[in-house]
């Protein structure tokens, strides 16, 4: 014979759950004179067979026909109001869950006109809170007919929705403003993610009660890294390269080696890029053909060869002859590179 419940209740702090069934497996047998207690910062929603039948706040309750008639109506009135009813018991957390942690796995593209390449690369991590508005839209849209639901449960998707908004906000922020003034914004963007966010959580029945952003700061990325995201055309890619070369070769605090040095994608970049390919671009290739002639350069160079010094692919070397930007002689089906071209390709 199955268990009937005369008390139904779910003494726990629920620290890191959202929806706790009771019980867990199978369903509550329940009849007139059962005893539903339910705790502050929780709430009750009884359902069956699917569909929501009444709910209870923080209390003592008592099942009559006073004050949860839609669950009275499943109840047989042949046997004196004492046949047992079958229902699924949902206890809900209805506290604050704060101090959620988010960070951004990649960097965020953003324009940064009138800054070295235009565009910064930007990472930030942060906190989040949510609480439940809607107990019986989030067991219906979410929750479903789990025994269990805690908030590592469902913290993916909440983190994928916000740093969604936040590229979004990033992007539109950055139209108007400069990067470092982007930097100085952490509080309207935080109050920004809040306003954009609302919807979608609404739609799950949770509320985003705040969005803090702790930091927000230009990537560090490689000129490697940049060119594989498509971030670097082959002659800046080159003159970084080339420059590279130069501190390699020199080995000499003196001599400018540490010109691109440690490099960043975000306003590094931009600011080494703008001050230093402009003003050193001609010094730099002068010191990559001296640093060349002491290794013995050849004055005729294959495309393997050529893409060797310049310390990139083949594919490089063989794009920036097919448009016309490194001057090379056809023989046959090769290609030919004097040691001139190359200089004069550095020179721009």
């Amino acid at each position: 014979m199955a268990r009937i419940f005369d008390v139904v209740e779910y003494p726990s702090e629920m620290a890191d759950e959202i929806v706790h069934r009771f019980p867990e497996q199978g369903i509550a047998d329940l009849r007139i004179g059962s005893q539903v207690i339910v705790r502050e910062s929780q709430k009750v929603i009884f359902f069956r067979d699917g569909k929501a039948l009444d709910a209870f706040g923080p209390g003592r309750h008592t099942i009559i026909t006073a004050n949860i008639p839609k669950v009275i109506d499943l109840v047989g009135k042949a046997f004196n109001d004492r046949t047992p009813f079958t229902a699924e018991v949902y206890y809900i957390s209805m506290r604050e869950f704060a101090d959620r942690k988010w960070g951004t796995p990649q960097p965020i593209i953003v324009t940064n006109p009138g800054m070295g390449l235009g565009v910064a690369l930007l990472q930030g991590f942060g906190s989040y809170s949510v609480q439940v508005s809607d107990p019986q839209q989030f067991v219906v849209q979410i929750c479903g007919a789990q025994g269990i639901y805690r908030m590592a449960d469902i913290e993916n998707r909440l983190r994928t929705m916000l740093l969604s908004k936040l590229q979004d906000l990033l992007s539109e922020t950055a139209a108007k403003n400069s990067v470092p003034q982007l930097l100085a914004l952490t509080e309207e963007l935080g109050a920004g993610i809040r306003a954009k966010a609302q919807d979608d959580f609404k739609a799950i029945g949770l509320t985003l009660k705040s969005f803090y952003i702790g930091n927000l700061k230009p990537s560090e990325k490689s000129a490697e890294e940049l060119r594989a995201m498509g971030m670097l055309d082959m002659a800046t890619y080159t003159q970084l390269q080339a420059a590279d070369a130069m501190r390699d070769a020199a080995q000499n605090p003196n001599g400018g080696a540490g010109l691109t040095a440690g490099i960043g994608a975000g306003m590094g970049i931009g600011n080494v890029l703008s001050q230093s390919l402009q003003g050193v671009g001609q010094n730099a290739a002068g010191a990559a053909a001296a640093a060349g002639k002491a290794a013995g350069i050849p004055d005729v160079m294959t495309p393997a060869e050529a893409a060797s010094l310049l310390k990139v692919s083949e594919e490089d070397v063989m794009a920036a002859i097919t448009a016309g930007e490194l001057k090379a002689r056809k023989i046959g089906n090769a290609y030919r590179i004097s040691k001139e071209a190359v200089e004069t390709y550095l020179k721009g």
